[in-house]
């Protein structure tokens, strides 16, 4: 059995230093520790570092992560994830969150935990959109600036629309 680690933030600005020194306090070799920086829009076996972890898994390793958001972005995917590593023989912990999938009451804390943080996006989302309206509502526009023919016409004599 051996300890397989697994960090993934959303965006190239954000640092998984945190995540990788729980995994390295937890025992996972840096050596085994993959990575993805991607958006949650992909599904985790769409993420390049995720394809890499399950191709190096083996039956009886454990995949450890710092918390089990960070297998996916949606209660979903999380759960499929696991599932599917679970399927493989490989099981899961999550340090920050304690749970270990492999018992009943992991299980429920698996899917109370990602419960909670789908809604907690969710709440991102609609808080983003509120403000968007309402910034829409105070006369801000958003994207492109609308052309003027006359910026047009002097930057390009005898273009025509």
């Amino acid at each position: 059995m051996r300890p397989i680690g697994y960090t993934r933030v959303s965006t190239s600005s954000q640092d998984a230093q945190l995540q990788l020194d729980a995994l390295v306090n937890a025992g996972v070799q840096k050596r085994d520790v993959f990575a993805d920086v991607t958006s949650g829009s992909k599904t985790a076996i769409e993420r390049p570092g995720m394809k890499k972890l399950l191709g190096y898994a083996e039956p009886g390793d454990t995949v450890v992560v710092w918390r089990i958001d960070r297998l996916g972005r949606s209660l979903i995917d999380v759960l499929n994830t696991v599932n599917l590593l679970r399927e493989r023989g490989v099981q899961v912990r999550s340090i920050s969150d304690g749970i270990d999938p492999a018992t009943s009451t992991g299980r429920l804390m698996l899917n109370m935990l990602a419960t909670l943080a789908e809604y907690e996006r969710e709440l991102i989302v609609e808080r983003v959109n509120a403000g968007i309206a309402a910034a829409r509502q105070n006369g801000t526009r958003f994207g492109r600036p609308l052309s003027d023919p006359v910026m047009i016409a002097m930057r390009w004599p005898g273009f025509e629309r």
